[in-house]
């Protein structure tokens, strides 16, 4: 009881930085637009893991040797850029197209695991997770913090994850919002591509 201030304050930074508008946001509502609502959530889904993936290696301190040997965060760095860019060309790709540019494959077999694991390559190649999970966890674990706070750190911050996703992949998987982009496809696609051009470029020249 004594560290629910410090969970609350750890909660609440998840809560602000997951739903401020980033890759993991516009890629969820992107897919639930443009695919369906099931691809949107297993996108959400693959985001959440990854965030758990994250959270579970700074609360055992993995992280603080990932900030230690820079090498390594700079290759999460490029990869994530890289990863980044490749959804812009996918996006500028489709807003060229006068078709919505889907994998027709993919979803004749309803292989959604392939959107999970797009949100799970999302998060994971996001250097930003690994520092704000710094942050979080800096706020939530006191000194005398036991174990058990990190774990219920751990756990919210995945239910929030799965929930806050889920609801924009739900939100913006409905008819009248479909409709809406069926209608302004190519600008929302292209809109879509300069976001993730220029957040790719921001995170490959930035300092690690």
């Amino acid at each position: 009881m004594e560290h629910l201030p410090e969970i609350g304050l750890a909660f609440g930074a998840f809560a602000l930085g997951m739903f401020s508008p980033g890759p993991n946001i516009l890629s969820v509502i992107g897919t639930s637009m443009a695919v369906n609502r099931k691809a949107g959530i297993a996108l959400a889904l693959g985001i959440s893991a990854g965030s758990l993936l994250w959270a579970s290696m700074t609360a055992i301190g993995l992280t603080a040797l990932i900030t230690a040997y820079a090498s390594v965060l700079t290759v999460i760095k490029i990869a994530g850029g890289l990863y980044l860019l490749w959804l812009a060309f996918k996006a500028f790709r489709s807003a060229a197209s006068a078709k919505p540019n889907l994998d027709a494959s993919v979803l004749a077999a309803g292989n959604l695991y392939v959107f999970f694991l797009r949100g799970l390559a999302i998060q994971l190649t996001n250097p930003k997770a690994a520092l704000t999970w710094i942050a979080i966890m800096s706020l939530g674990l006191a000194d005398s913090a036991p174990t058990s706070t990190a774990l219920i750190i751990v756990i919210g911050t995945t239910i929030l994850s799965v929930v806050g996703h889920t609801v924009y992949a739900v939100a913006f998987s409905t008819k009248r919002v479909v409709a809406l982009y069926d209608r302004a496809r190519r600008w929302i696609d292209t809109a879509l591509g300069v976001f993730f051009t220029v957040a790719g470029i921001k995170l490959l020249t930035s300092r690690p």
